[in-house]
Formats: structure tokens, C-alpha cells, sequence
């Protein structure tokens, strides 16, 4: 992610909540920083208009994510600098390049796209908006910016495609204050699956030892609200296997639609890649 660095940098401390097993920093911990860093971006121009009462009502719903572990970050209290920009601007939507460093350690990096919309659906940007994100850009970024992320492929969407699920149950303390079951609380629900998953593939039993194999990449999109109450289901199947890794493809089920999908990769460890 070359040249986020000249984005707007924000500090973030390592909390215990965002530790994974290994005492470290896990990939859900380093997106809730880029979650931080993007809400802590300052907007004058826009914040002024919004205050005015001259645009709105609107929700910030988050469309795409992608967020990757590339180095260890810990342990808690380390100050983690959190670099933003803009590599696109849409009619509706802007997708944010991030990366995160611990000293002179590029420890994560991400991308979020986001969509402003009212009951009625997307609204377009307001030109105050586009001023303040065009100081934002990033020097790699060209007129127009980079492609919005492709839709997933219409097998993605269908049951058939995937060979292991793991039943969940959406909580009262996931729903956000957009009254949907928050990104990152879902992205949790992805570790979940491929934990059951691998847990099923190595036969462990209860109360025995459970392997730490969690993803260190993820790339997800949603494409409908996933809320409470409610019974769900996170699909899985097995992309490829290489020497060291996993590459998972996911996907969040309500019966038979598919409200997101996900693109994961993480360690092989011991399951067979059978399944």
C-alpha cells in the first residue's frame, strides 16, 4: 500500500481486546484501528454543511472491507500510527486505503469503502464532501481514483457452492447504532466458521487443546443487513492450499440468501484440505 503514509495519521494503542491467543495484535484487533482512524477523520467542510441542516438526514453504511496482519504488534500499550487517505471517490461511495505501523514496522493495511444513503438508497456525495477528500488523496491515485471492488461471482451467493457451516445466533450487544449486527462483530463470526471448521477437520474433542490458526487476511463484502434477532449461518469451503496457507471463500446465510461474503486466507496447520 505504497504511499498511505502521506495520508492523515492517527495513534492507537494496543488494548487487550485487541490481542488474539498468541499475546499479539490479532487481524480483528488491527480492524477496529482502521475502524478508529477512519471515524477520527476530520471532514470541516462537510461537518459544517451537515450542521447547518442543509444535508441529511443520511447513514455511513460500510459496503467492502479488507484488512491484513502482516507483522506482529503488541504487546498492550504499543502506540500503533494509523495512516488514511482516499484512493476513490464515487458518486455515493468512497474507499479509504489504510496502513498500520508500529515504529518503522508496517504492521497492517486495509481498505474500506464506504456509501452514504437515506431510506430511499444511496445519495450522491455533496461537493463539500469531495473538497475535504480530495486533500486526502493518495500521490498513487489517479483522475477518478482506483475501480470499486467487483461483485462477488453469482455461485458466492447460492448454498451449493460451499461444504461446511457453522449456525450462529446474532446478539443484542453485535447491533450497531445503524440497528444492524456491526462489521466488526461479523468479521468475528468469519473467525468463528473457520475455527468450527478446522476444529471438525482435525477432530478435536471437547475440553481438548484448540488450535490457533485464525486468518491474517480477510476481504469482505456486504450486500444486506444482517440483524437481531435472528439465526444465521456462515458458510465455508476451501479456495486452495499452498505450502503455508489456507485461502477460504465465506459467506453470512439468513435460510437461502446471502447477506455477505468473504475472501480469507490463514494458516494451514493440521486440516486436511479435503473438505
Amino acid at each position: 500500500m505504497t504511499g498511505v503514509q502521506a495520508g492523515v495519521q492517527v495513534d492507537v494503542p494496543v488494548r487487550q481486546a485487541d490481542l488474539g491467543r498468541d499475546g499479539l495484535a490479532s487481524t480483528i484487533g488491527m480492524a477496529r484501528w482502521l475502524e478508529d482512524a477512519r471515524i477520527r477523520l476530520r471532514l470541516h467542510r462537510f461537518e459544517r454543511l451537515v450542521g447547518e441542516g442543509k444535508f441529511g438526514p443520511f447513514r455511513i453504511l460500510l459496503v467492502g472491507q479488507r484488512v491484513s496482519r502482516l507483522a506482529p504488534a503488541g504487546p498492550v500499550g504499543t502506540r500503533v500510527q494509523v495512516h488514511t487517505g482516499v484512493r476513490r471517490v464515487g458518486r455515493s461511495s468512497i474507499t479509504f486505503g489504510q496502513e498500520a505501523m508500529a515504529g518503522d514496522r508496517r504492521v497492517g493495511s486495509g481498505e474500506a469503502t464506504v456509501v452514504l444513503a437515506d431510506d430511499s438508497g444511496p445519495l450522491r456525495l455533496p461537493d463539500e464532501l469531495i473538497a475535504d477528500l480530495d486533500g486526502m488523496r493518495l500521490p498513487e491515485t489517479g483522475v477518478g481514483g482506483e475501480p470499486a471492488a467487483p461483485r462477488p461471482h453469482p455461485e458466492r451467493l447460492h448454498r451449493a457452492h460451499y461444504s461446511y457451516w457453522a449456525p450462529l445466533r446474532s446478539r443484542i450487544g453485535d447491533v450497531d447504532s445503524n440497528q444492524h449486527v456491526n462489521f466488526i462483530a461479523l468479521a468475528t463470526w468469519y473467525d468463528e466458521a473457520v475455527a468450527a471448521f478446522t476444529l471438525d477437520s482435525i477432530g478435536t474433542t471437547a475440553g481438548g487443546p484448540v488450535p490457533d490458526l485464525p486468518p491474517w487476511s480477510y476481504r469482505i463484502q456486504y450486500l444486506g443487513e444482517v440483524t437481531y434477532p435472528g439465526d444465521y449461518e456462515v458458510a465455508l469451503t476451501v479456495r486452495s492450499v499452498d505450502t503455508g496457507s489456507v485461502h477460504y471463500e465465506l459467506g453470512v446465510f439468513r435460510a437461502n440468501t446471502c447477506l455477505g461474503v468473504a475472501d480469507a486466507i490463514g494458516p494451514r496447520g493440521e486440516p486436511s484440505a479435503g473438505r
